[in-house]
């Protein structure tokens, strides 16, 4: 396969990705993603998130096809651990909370601190929103603390804690397969990234993805999110391998008689 733009970069990754077996997350886990997708596309709050952060696109890279996973994924996990910690009759507000942070939790993405100018913006939001304040302030909360290695606040009320733990969870499910089917081309996309580029820095997002492996904060995010991360590294490593073949093929040679 020729390699020549971004879009044939991800072509690539689609055609590898497509030679693994989806996450055992979404095969185990059918019923309560089901039900959680059931949940959002009957909330309706949901579509006003939608337009909020539609209208407010700018070059993260991080779409609405992200925040909805995110938020259909948080909600499922809400439905699996909540019985734990929430009372049966809320669990399904708990859900519809998780898909209200789902969907707003990268408002800011751009740039550094997203997390916490994230929630930040989600508080003036959320005002307007049929919540009550405690909610308001537990989806505030799971905002503030879903970006990756950085510090996260404990949050004293059960089921807050339960939801910033989930949003976390589900946000870093997306750094697997998603990372390399559908993030970094929106990203190189919005910043018109060249291959080279992306090349270059390839090698370092790799070993984020290593790093984040030991950071998943419930027993469920635990429990399926290293297999999460270890098919995003097989699909990576492979398409890094491919890349960096493809470039080295159309780079004029070297004197010396190569790179090393």
């Amino acid at each position: 396969m020729i390699i020549q733009t971004i879009s044939d970069a991800k072509s690539l990754s689609e055609k590898i990705a497509g030679n693994f077996a989806t996450p055992r997350f979404c095969r185990e886990r059918k019923i309560e993603i089901s039900e959680s997708l059931r949940l959002l596309e009957n909330n309706p709050m949901v579509p006003a998130c939608i337009e909020i952060i539609t209208a407010r696109a700018g070059s993260s890279g991080h779409g609405l096809s992200h925040a909805r996973k995110v938020a259909i994924d948080a909600g499922a996990m809400i439905l699996i651990e909540g019985q734990h910690v929430i009372e049966e009759d809320n669990i399904k507000r708990a859900v519809v909370l998780a898909h209200i942070a789902g969907i707003l939790h990268d408002i800011k993405r751009s740039g550094k601190n997203h997390a916490r100018r994230g929630a930040e913006e989600a508080k003036k939001i959320l005002r307007g929103f049929d919540l009550t304040d405690k909610e308001q302030e537990s989806v505030v909360g799971a905002i503030g603390n879903h970006e990756a290695f950085q510090p996260c606040t404990n949050l004293a009320d059960p089921v807050a804690q339960l939801l910033s733990n989930v949003l976390y969870d589900a946000d870093k499910f997306r750094w697997g397969p998603d990372n390399f089917t559908e993030m970094i081309w929106d990203i190189s996309g919005a910043l018109n990234i060249s291959i080279e580029i992306l090349l270059e820095h390839f090698p370092a997002g790799l070993k984020s993805l290593e790093k984040i492996r030991g950071t998943f904060r419930t027993f469920t995010g635990r429990e399926y999110g290293p297999d999460f991360i270890a098919l995003g590294l097989k699909i990576g490593e492979r398409l890094y391998k491919e890349l960096e073949k493809e470039h080295l093929r159309d780079s004029p040679p070297q004197s010396g008689g190569g790179r090393f």
